[in-house]
């Protein structure tokens, strides 16, 4: 007889095969012919012919500016984003030396005007008193299934807080409310505690859990839980502060603020609408792209050999468009922009404090091969696309850099946008309950066969 290690081999092996006759089998039926998006007009990806995004609703939230119109015209302008109606190059300039810039955004965007400076002091100490875990908590959810990939453990962990909320399902604006700040507070212990668990169980090294310190700002307390050595610069702070204010919200139009929108329209609870946006979120193609980015610049930094030379940038530039370097995909991360055209004023904000930070740690000849690429990749892009559209640098390009500068784990560098756009979410969602909307249901236009059923038997 074989031996019960053989005969699971072959069970094994056996599934295998006959999980690869499945999928060719679903490839092959589920191929729709893309003659036909075009024939019935299909808005695919909510984009029209031009690529811009399909209005599907209102919101006062957040404003995307990239183009100026003249006589009836759209002229490409610089760009320039809008919280509640006030400009990010005006809420980070305001800011003089003040640390809790996140937290006055967190307040502009929830309730939609700058706060005073009792009202301020109200928002800081809720998010003081919000921003714990319990012990049972930390153990029980986030240790015991300890998870290489933070934006899945951090997805595990909200849907988890639904059972410790004495009152989940309400979605009054109050309750609701009540949630999305504790989800603030809390959504950066989660993550670096994941992180920190990660490293425990699946790196085998020290187990470092520690509080945050109240009186301190989200940013700070981020980089004090963790550092093993609680140890932080001022401008490192205020660099991660800025970061996480430029990452808060961008429009309702955005993949992950539109999937609040749709899950939130159901009147499902805040748990499963926070899960499913951290979903959202969690793709390449959204809040990935910065990880993609510095992943390039350690493949250019590997094989450019004079990072000054515009020569032989431009030369390796060039190979990666024509997908012969990095990873073949043609792209250059963090060049390009669905909306804005002359300039992303993100990646112009942080673009400065980038160069503030370089500077502090001695790292302005690496700076100066991120300048030379954008600038670079900027003429480049345009002619090996045939495009007449400037093509500018996105937040993407620099955040990466400043994460690592400010030491913070690639694997931490989406669960940061997570937490800095959580604010965003809870704005979404109590804007889409308030207004009490329609649920979203968009239309599929079917384009298959009809069969008539044919008995098993007779197949």
């Amino acid at each position: 007889m074989p031996k019960q290690e053989d005969m699971q081999i072959e069970d094994i092996q056996e599934l295998k095969y006959d999980m690869e006759i499945l999928e060719k089998e679903l490839m092959k039926n589920h191929r729709i012919d893309p003659n036909l998006y075009v024939e019935y007009d299909v808005k695919r990806g909510l984009r029209d012919s031009a690529g811009k995004g399909v209005l599907t609703g209102l919101t006062e939230i957040s404003d995307v500016r990239a183009y100026n119109l003249i006589e009836g015209r759209q002229i490409p302008a610089e760009g320039n984003l809008f919280y509640q109606g006030v400009s990010v190059f005006d809420l980070v300039k305001g800011l003089k030396g003040h640390k809790f810039g996140f937290e006055e955004t967190i307040y502009l965007l929830l309730f939609g005007k700058l706060p005073s400076i009792n009202e301020m002091e109200m928002m800081k100490e809720v998010l003081f008193e919000l921003e714990s875990l319990t012990g049972r908590f930390v153990r029980d959810v986030i240790m015991k299934a300890s998870n290489p990939n933070i934006m899945n453990a951090m997805q595990r962990c909200v849907l988890t807080l639904y059972t410790y909320d004495k009152d989940p399902e309400n979605i009054s604006p109050g309750n609701v409310l009540r949630q999305s700040l504790d989800l603030i507070a809390k959504l950066p212990l989660i993550a670096v505690y994941s992180y920190h668990s990660y490293l425990h169980f699946r790196k085998d090294q020290t187990l470092l859990i520690r509080n945050p310190e109240k009186g301190l700002s989200l940013a700070e307390n981020i980089l004090l839980m963790l550092r093993p050595d609680r140890q932080y610069t001022e401008l490192e702070a205020q660099v991660l502060d800025v970061a996480l204010i430029l990452h808060a919200e961008h429009g309702g139009g955005n993949n992950s603020s539109f999937t609040t929108h749709v899950v939130s329209s159901t009147g499902t609870d805040t748990y499963s609408s926070v899960a499913a946006s951290i979903g959202s979120l969690k793709g390449p193609r959204h809040g990935g792209a910065n990880l993609r980015a510095q992943k390039m610049f350690e493949d250019i930094k590997a094989n450019v050999h004079d990072w000054t030379s515009e020569e032989e940038v431009t030369e390796y530039l060039q190979k990666i468009l024509d997908k012969k370097a990095f990873d073949h995909a043609g792209l250059i991360y963090g060049m390009g922009h669905a909306v804005y055209t002359l300039s992303d004023p993100r990646e112009v904000i942080l673009k400065e404090y980038a160069r503030s930070l370089a500077e502090e740690k001695g790292l302005m000849e690496e700076f100066a091969l991120y300048d030379l690429v954008e600038n670079t990749a900027k003429k480049l892009i345009p002619v090996h696309r045939q495009i007449f559209k400037p093509v500018c640098a996105n937040v993407d390009f620099y955040s990466g850099f400043v994460y690592t500068m400010l030491g913070i784990p690639q694997e931490l560098f989406t669960p940061l946008f997570a937490i800095a756009r959580m604010p965003g979410w809870s704005a979404h969602r109590l804007e889409e309950l308030i207004n009490a909307g329609k649920i979203i249901r968009p239309a599929y236009k079917y384009v298959g066969q009809h069969m008539d059923f044919v008995p098993l038997e007779k197949r």
